[in-house]
């Protein structure tokens, strides 16, 4: 039951859909636009920088909310899988922004929630998801590859931190665990098939923070 009850509160603020809230304020629906996506990088490209960074902003915030409240609630009740349960509560909250309903279940493709899940999860998480992201972006260009990455490396790290007993739980729960992020993997890499294409062909499309996109075509990530 609680299990249910942190992917219900997750998905409750994951449906707080910032691009598309945004968007409506400035007149257009954000999923007409660009590549549809209702993300961080299809605002960024379509309604420029700022608005692609406080979309950013908001979207890694919800999950991390979601987090915070589930650690509030189960923290002392729960201590012995806390952390499962909190990753349930940042899956719901990543499926509320990919797929809300009330905009018929298209929304982004959870990576900035995402990155809420890893700062607010555990800390040594968060060194890991950093290098991984910026790395890849600031020498390639491409938000995609970074965010990619950086959900590899999130599940790897995970296993090797649970299997260190960082995580204090015992190992049924950590399978659990494991399995939830393994999904969520397999979920953000489906999400990213066509950007992967794009990846392996040489045909994606790079962002810039301090320039308009040099490039034409191509998907956005978010």
């Amino acid at each position: 039951m609680e299990r249910i009850i942190c992917l219900v509160i997750g998905y409750v603020f994951g449906l707080f859909q910032t691009a598309y809230i945004y968007g409506k304020l400035h007149g257009i629906d954000i999923r007409n636009y660009g590549s549809g996506n209702a993300g961080t990088t299809n605002t960024m490209r379509v309604l420029g920088t700022k608005a692609g960074l406080l979309v950013l902003l908001c979207d890694i915030v919800k999950c991390i909310l979601a987090v915070v409240v589930t650690g509030l609630v189960f923290g002392k009740t729960h201590p012995d899988m806390v952390y499962l349960l909190k990753l349930y509560a940042a899956a719901g909250a990543i499926l509320g922004h990919n797929f809300p309903f009330y905009l018929h279940f298209k929304g982004g493709k959870g990576i900035a929630a995402t990155a809420g899940l890893i700062l607010s999860f555990h800390p040594y998480l968060i060194p890991m998801g950093v290098i991984l992201f910026f790395g890849a972006f600031f020498t390639t260009h491409y938000v995609s590859l970074g965010s990619l990455l950086v959900y590899a490396g999130f599940f790897i790290e995970l296993i090797v931190l649970g299997q260190l007993g960082i995580f204090g739980m015992p190992q049924n729960v950590l399978i659990e665990m494991y399995v939830i992020a393994g999904a969520l993997t397999v979920m953000a890499y489906y999400k990213h098939r066509e950007n992967i294409k794009r990846l392996l062909s040489g045909t994606e499309r790079k962002t810039y923070l301090s320039h308009k996109n040099k490039e034409d075509g191509g998907k956005e990530n978010g």
